[in-house]
Order: C-alpha cells, then structure tokens, then sequence
C-alpha cells in the first residue's frame, strides 16, 4: 500500500495548479480546433472562405450556424427586402460582418447597399428628431 503524505497545499499554491490545468486544457482544445480548421481549409470548395471560430462574436445559443458546421462561408443569394433587387451577399461580406465587426452569427443579409443606406439614414433622422424632442422637454 503506497504511503500517504499528510502535506497540506496552501490556497495559492491550490489555485496555481488549477490555473495551469485549466491552461492546459485550453491549449489543447484550441490545438484541436486549429488542426481541424486545418483541414478544412484543404477542402475548401472554389469561392469559399475559410471561416476562423475563434473570431466569431459568443452567442449564447446552441444553435450552430451552418457555415459554422460547414467551417466555409459560400455566397449567399438574397432578395432585398425593400426593392425586391437579387442580391448576392459574398463570402468574403461575410466573414467581415461575423469575424471583424462581430455580428450576430443568426444575422443574414435582408437589404442592398443603396437600401441599407437609406435605412440607416432614415434611422438617424429619427434619433436626431427623438434627442431634440426630449432636450425641448428638459429644457421647459
């Protein structure tokens, strides 16, 4: 029967070996994943763009995206909701809008560039309209 030692750990030194387990434990799980998206990239299909998960804003949602469970983003054909003009939203919009500015991963393409900025427009006026209205009332 092995000898049992009765030394006793002090919290920090408790706390640094759970720190470096848990390091460990992220490192190979991003090692997996790296190895993975490796191989994934080596399939990529003509057009697509390789899709980086660790950029990707977190959801808290279990509904994965497909091009998340394909690991590629593919153009993407869209009707715009306000003209009705076909559209196409590319692979490298894509990646832009999930990875750079960290847009929702269920957010897909609704309107054209000349709609959206109209969109956009339309809704500053009308913040600018709101902000004035409610200066007027704190000023009276």
């Amino acid at each position: 029967m092995p000898e049992r030692t009765n030394a006793m750990k002090s919290n920090r030194q408790r706390r640094k070996e759970i720190t470096e387990k848990r390091r460990d434990s992220r490192d190979r799980h991003d090692a997996e994943r790296n190895r993975r998206s490796a191989e994934r990239r080596a399939m990529l299909p003509e057009g697509a763009v390789a899709v980086n998960e660790v950029l990707l804003a977190r959801a808290n949602s279990y509904t994965v995206p497909d091009f998340v469970a394909r690991g590629y983003y593919l153009d993407r054909p869209f009707t715009c909701r306000e003209c009705g003009r076909e559209e196409v939203w590319t692979a490298t919009q894509q990646k832009w809008w999930y990875e750079v500015a960290k847009g929702d991963r269920l957010a897909v393409a609704v309107r054209c560039r000349p709609c959206r900025r109209r969109e956009q427009a339309r809704a500053a006026a009308a913040r600018k309209v709101h902000q004035e209205g409610i200066a007027a009332r704190t000023r009276s």
